[in-house]
């Protein structure tokens, strides 16, 4: 019996190669696939509904409940402005259209200066009577008092001419008459409305103010 020969180093380089070749050929059977790490959604994830879903429910034919909701906000905010819109046309001062008793008179009187491009007007008195009139009595202060215009006094020689304001006034008031009826008030407001607007026919007239002179 022969004594057993121990390989050649080519031998052993022959047997390498044949044994990795072997190898590649063997079929995958045990190869695993793992799956993802990756979770997918759980059922109860994917049913979840969203918070806003109760308002897109249908409710009437085609109408979801959100337009309800909108429709009923928009009624109750045009009833609420047309309401306010009725309430500014209707309403009624009560203290601006009460009529106050009156139970005496009070009495100015005031000078006009007439100035020199108007002494020659002869319409003048009559338009300044029916200016001071209308002044007084659309006057939101004084136009419940108000009772008459006239004038007592026009001189040609000092181009002046003199009226006398007749108002009512309500029974003993010190407040009233410190307030209400001054003299500041009354010459007040017929300033303030030449200075508005001027006489047509004497633009100048009642302009500078010591053309005007008020007293009792």
């Amino acid at each position: 019996m022969e004594a057993t020969r121990a390989p050649s180093p080519r031998e052993e380089l022959e047997l390498s190669i044949l044994d990795r070749q072997l190898e590649e050929q063997t079929p995958l059977n045990n190869l695993q696939i793992q799956p993802c790490s990756t979770e997918s959604p759980s059922p109860a994830q994917t049913n979840k509904e969203s918070p806003w879903s109760p308002c897109n429910k249908t409710v009437v034919g085609k109408c979801k409940l959100w337009m309800v909701i909108v429709t009923i906000f928009l009624c109750f905010t045009i009833v609420i402005i047309i309401s306010l819109c009725l309430l500014g046309v209707t309403y009624i001062d009560e203290d601006e259209n009460e009529i106050p008793e009156l139970s005496s008179n009070k009495t100015f009187f005031i000078m006009f200066k007439i100035p020199e491009d108007c002494v020659n007007e002869e319409k003048l008195h009559h338009l300044l009577t029916e200016r001071i009139t209308d002044m007084y009595t659309q006057s939101p202060s004084l136009r419940h008092y108000f009772i008459s215009a006239d004038i007592v006094d026009f001189s040609v020689e000092n181009a002046t001419v003199t009226y006398h304001l007749l108002f009512g006034v309500p029974a003993e008031d010190d407040g009233f008459m410190e307030y209400m009826m001054s003299e500041e008030l009354v010459l007040g407001i017929m300033r303030q409305n030449f200075h508005d607007k001027n006489i047509s026919s004497c633009e100048s007239l009642g302009l500078d103010p010591e053309s005007l002179l008020l007293y009792e």
